[in-house]
């Protein structure tokens, strides 16, 4: 039994050391930084330019169209690795691979739609 609690004790451990490091790092700034704060410095500005007009800004749909297919291909990554390992296993090549090519059928559907919708092209 102490096999099997000492895997789990080694994770805790990890765990406290981390949580500790942080809390630490996170004292330390607060009782070495200097604390003087002027109007200049809590002004709001973004990349070093002073703000002008209204907090609110329009941004365009498509960089979230964008965005959203990354992650749609990054979530395909993220399967096509484990079924590499599975596909190897004895036992599991023919279904695995079925799966696999339904999987990427659903995402080029996407691709397909994505791309007639026009969202692929940059204007």
């Amino acid at each position: 039994m102490p096999d099997y609690f000492h895997g789990y004790s080694v994770v805790g451990l990890v765990a406290v050391v981390g949580v500790l490091f942080v809390a630490v790092a996170f004292g330390a700034n607060h009782l070495l930084r200097p604390v003087v704060p002027t109007p200049e410095k809590l002004l709001t500005y973004e990349s070093g330019v002073d703000p002008v007009g209204e907090g609110w800004a329009h941004t365009q749909v498509r960089f979230y169209v964008y965005a959203f297919l990354y992650v749609i291909f990054a979530v395909d990554s993220v399967f096509l690795f484990p079924w590499a390992t599975v596909f190897a296993a004895d036992g599991f090549g023919g279904t695995t691979l079925v799966e696999m090519f339904i999987f990427l059928g659903f995402l080029g559907v996407g691709l397909l739609y994505a791309w007639k919708k026009g969202v692929l092209t940059w204007t």
